[in-house]
């Protein structure tokens, strides 16, 4: 049974109580977390001068690329293209990513792989807003972590006006984990939906 908003605000409340708050996520340690506390409160960072080189991401080249070396975790494939989950559920009812199959960067893809990249994410945006109590799907790219390209495809719940825009990937760490039964029927959903387009669904 899809979980409502207000399962998911009963599983805040079990976990932290009706006024508690949910512990701060990893990313407020983070380097590139860009607020600290002065003087008791919350400011910008000072932007440290440029470094010499930045650092090679993950994957690049292709050298020890995870994407490359698993299909652990695809759901869904074709023959230039996969689909891949998360390990276990998280606290946003789906995340998804969209890889090629050939270790690749944005700028890498050709004219075809270009035109059918549009035409996945659209459909696997669709397909998971089509999914029980979905507020919208989110669909971002950021490169500076893995050289093989993932498009990230995040389903976020309905009528949270708190949980909108990018703060809901910090949302996504912070509320507690969903149902894993409710968390592997939506993507076993996606992907035989996806696969009612083109390629296979591999669940």
């Amino acid at each position: 049974m899809p979980q409502t908003s207000e399962d998911i605000h009963a599983r805040v409340v079990a976990a932290v109580g009706a006024d508690g708050r949910l512990p701060m996520p990893p990313v407020g340690e983070w380097d590139i977390f860009p607020w600290e506390v002065v003087d008791g409160e919350l400011q910008p960072k000072v932007l440290a001068p440029p470094v010499e080189a930045e650092q090679p991401r993950h994957g690049e080249d292709g050298q020890d690329c995870s994407t490359c070396a698993s299909d652990e975790r695809v759901i869904w494939r074709n023959e230039r293209w996969k689909v891949t989950r998360g390990e276990a559920p998280s606290g946003l009812p789906l995340m998804l990513w969209l890889h090629p199959i050939e270790h690749l960067d944005g700028d890498d893809l050709d004219e075809n792989m270009a035109a059918e990249y549009g035409r996945l994410q659209v459909r696997l945006s669709r397909i998971m807003a089509g999914l029980t109590n979905i507020g919208r799907v989110h669909v971002c790219r950021w490169g500076d972590g893995g050289a093989h390209l993932h498009l990230w495809f995040i389903a976020r719940p309905d009528r949270f006006p708190i949980i909108l825009g990018s703060m809901a990937v910090e949302w996504d760490e912070m509320l507690p984990p969903g149902p894993e039964d409710v968390w592997r029927a939506d993507w076993q959903e996606v992907a035989r939906k996806l696969a009612t387009h083109e390629g296979d669904a591999t669940v």
